[in-house]
Formats: structure tokens, C-alpha cells, sequence
């Protein structure tokens, strides 16, 4: 792979663009398709919107494949990819730990879900030292993914557009509009999902990368 010097904001600007504008209009079409109620095996409209099959969710992986095939030249790629996937591994274990005291209506203590967001984005930066180039790559991929999806959320619950973007969880505490959406919208929006973008984006791709390069030591010369 060319190296793509992408450890500038330019570069990484350069590299997301088209992720980003994909992104975006799968973020627009499973819109569109909540708002018609089309089926709700494309575009789940329930709490949370898991399992639709139209989601940027799913693009995560793709992306982080890409991302780290794209900076696995020279200067770009770890120096131990088994390093960044171990990483991976711990951060996402991390992730669910902090998600868990976050969301958990079992778990009470003041400031959980303080706790929680600062555990998440522990989990995202043990990222950094397996990879700077990817984690710096996802972590801008994941706003500008992400930010849409925050700017649709407030909206949608000012508007009660019976969307998953506004959907309460079950057993959601009767708030205020700010309140609700700091809570169900622009925390997890900015936080969970990029954290979340940031460490299966480098699981993937640190996978991807560790079996692109075994096939290339084995391929046989020409």
C-alpha cells in the first residue's frame, strides 16, 4: 500500500470524505424510511433501532477495513499489528464495561453516568499507541458520522417524528426536551458511537491488516 500521509488533518480529511458521504446518505435514507414506515426489517423505528438492516452501524467494520488497509504503508502501519488487535480486544471489553454502568438501571451511585463516559473514552484511547494514524482516522470518521445522527436526534424529539432518532427506552424518566436529548441523543451520539466507531473500526481493521500482510509474505514471487 502507498503511504498515504495521513496523519495530518488534510489527509485524514482527504481519507474519510467519501466514508463520511456515504455515511450520511444511509443516515438520510433509513430517515426517509422511518418516516414512510417502510419495513421495519430495513428500518427498525423502535428504541435504540437495533438489527435494521439499514444502519451506519454495520458500516463500521467496512470502513475500518478500509482505513487500515489504507494506512498500512510505510510510516502508517503499527509496528505490532497482534499489539493493536490485543488492544482492540481490551478496549472494547472496557467499552461494554463502561456502557453497562452507564445504562444499567441496576447500577446506581452519584455520578455513574459520568463514570461511565469516562471509562468508554479510556477504552477508546488505549487506541492511540497500537495505531496513532488509524485511531486519529476513526475518531474523525466517527463525528462526522455521528454528528448528523446528533443534529437528526434533536429534531426528531422536539418533533415527536415516531423515529428511532426520538424513540424513549422503556422505562425512560419523564424529562425535559434539553435534558432528554443530552441523555438519549447528544452524550451517546458523541461519545458511545465514536468510542464504539473507534474500537471495532480498529479491531477490524488491525485483523484485516494482519491478514493482508501473511497473504503477501506467502504469496509466491513473480
Amino acid at each position: 500500500m502507498a503511504q498515504m500521509n495521513s496523519g495530518g488533518g488534510s489527509g485524514i480529511a482527504r481519507l474519510i470524505l467519501v466514508p463520511s458521504v456515504i455515511t450520511l446518505m444511509v443516515t438520510i435514507l433509513r430517515l426517509i424510511g422511518e418516516l414512510q414506515h417502510w419495513s421495519s426489517v430495513w428500518f427498525n423505528p423502535g428504541a435504540g433501532g437495533g438489527g435494521a438492516i439499514m444502519g451506519i452501524t454495520w458500516l463500521v467494520p467496512i470502513f475500518g477495513v478500509y482505513f487500515a488497509l489504507k494506512l498500512s504503508g510505510p510510516g502508517e502501519r503499527p509496528e505490532r499489528v497482534g499489539r493493536a488487535i490485543m488492544l482492540a480486544v481490551l478496549g472494547f471489553l472496557v467499552m461494554v464495561g463502561g456502557t453497562f454502568i452507564t445504562f444499567a438501571p441496576p447500577i446506581q451511585f452519584p455520578g455513574k453516568v459520568v463514570a461511565g463516559f469516562l471509562l468508554m473514552a479510556a477504552a477508546a484511547a488505549l487506541q492511540l499507541p497500537a495505531w496513532p494514524a488509524l485511531f486519529k482516522t476513526l475518531l474523525a470518521y466517527g463525528y462526522a458520522a455521528r454528528i448528523p445522527v446528533a443534529l437528526v436526534m434533536f429534531f426528531a424529539i422536539q418533533g415527536h417524528w415516531g423515529t428511532h432518532y426520538d424513540a424513549l427506552p422503556p422505562g425512560f424518566s419523564e424529562m425535559s426536551f434539553w435534558a432528554t436529548y443530552v441523555r438519549i441523543g447528544l452524550l451517546p451520539q458523541l461519545i458511545f458511537w465514536v468510542v464504539f466507531t473507534v474500537i471495532v473500526g480498529s479491531l477490524f481493521g488491525s485483523i484485516a491488516t494482519a491478514i493482508f500482510a501473511r497473504r503477501m509474505s506467502v504469496s509466491p514471487a513473480h
